[in-house]
Order: C-alpha cells, then structure tokens, then sequence
C-alpha cells in the first residue's frame, strides 16, 4: 500500500489520527454514563457527543480537502 506524500500525504494521517478519535469517543459509552448517577460520572456525556460531533465535522473537512487534491481533478 502506497501512503501519499507531501500535503496529501499530512491530510491522510490526519484523516487516521481523527478516525481513531472518534472510535475512542464512540467507545466511551456516554449514553450509559447518563443512567448513572451525576456523581459517578468520569466524563460528562454531553461533553463527549459535542465532541463526537466536533471530530466528525473534522474528518468531513479533511475528506473535502482530499477530494480537492487529487490528481484526477480537472479544474479550470
């Protein structure tokens, strides 16, 4: 497997690193922690599906510069 270089090759790892974010975020169960008690909570749970939210807009932005980046792209 070939791994791009320069800018493409930033927003591809970039694109791994939030990937791997938002599977930390989606196992952190923040729907569980809210029959707990507030007390018991580790996180709030409305802090982690913002920035479950935030990771997603994220990686959405990068697949959009990727998409503006390939060579096959044939803009005026």
């Amino acid at each position: 497997m070939n791994t791009p270089s320069g800018e493409n090759g930033f927003l591809y790892e970039l694109e791994i690193e939030i990937e791997e974010e938002v599977s930390l975020v989606e196992s952190s169960r923040p729907e569980e922690a809210m029959n707990l008690p507030v007390a018991d909570w580790q996180f709030d749970p409305t802090d982690v599906e913002r920035e479950e939210v935030g990771l997603r807009g994220l990686r959405d932005a990068v697949e959009a510069l990727e998409g503006d980046h390939r060579p096959d792209d044939h803009r005026p």
